[in-house]
């Protein structure tokens, strides 16, 4: 089943969100401001990804740039932020098995269909 990682007051996860609804598949919404994702989940995401945990860091939110920017991390500590930080999760994720993609640009969503 899809599931996506989605904040309604995101345009780019609301676009990813209209194209899994016209696809006439199921899917499972996570509004991860409310039910964020566990360090587990994260790590299974980046592996499903392929790409490194700061790969789904919003580096331009205030918040990192005030708190974490420029500071050496490991991968379980950004994990570890991540979990601790909803908001600077990168957004929307959708997650389809053993794939997932980073809905930027929202078209992206359609590999996964």
């Amino acid at each position: 089943m899809l599931k996506i990682y989605h904040n309604p007051r995101c345009g780019k996860s609301r676009e990813a969100l209209e194209i899994l609804e016209g696809s006439g598949k199921d899917f499972q919404v996570v509004h991860y401001l409310q039910q964020p994702p566990t360090e587990g989940e994260l790590r299974e995401i980046v592996e499903k990804l392929g790409l490194s945990p700061m790969d789904l860091v919003r580096q331009g939110e205030a918040l990192w740039k005030e708190n974490f920017k420029g500071k050496p991390l490991s991968d379980a500590q950004v994990i570890k932020v991540l979990a601790e930080n909803p908001k600077l999760l990168e957004r929307p994720i959708v997650v389809r098995g053993k794939k997932a993609v980073i809905g930027r640009p929202p078209i992206r969503v359609k590999t996964l269909l």
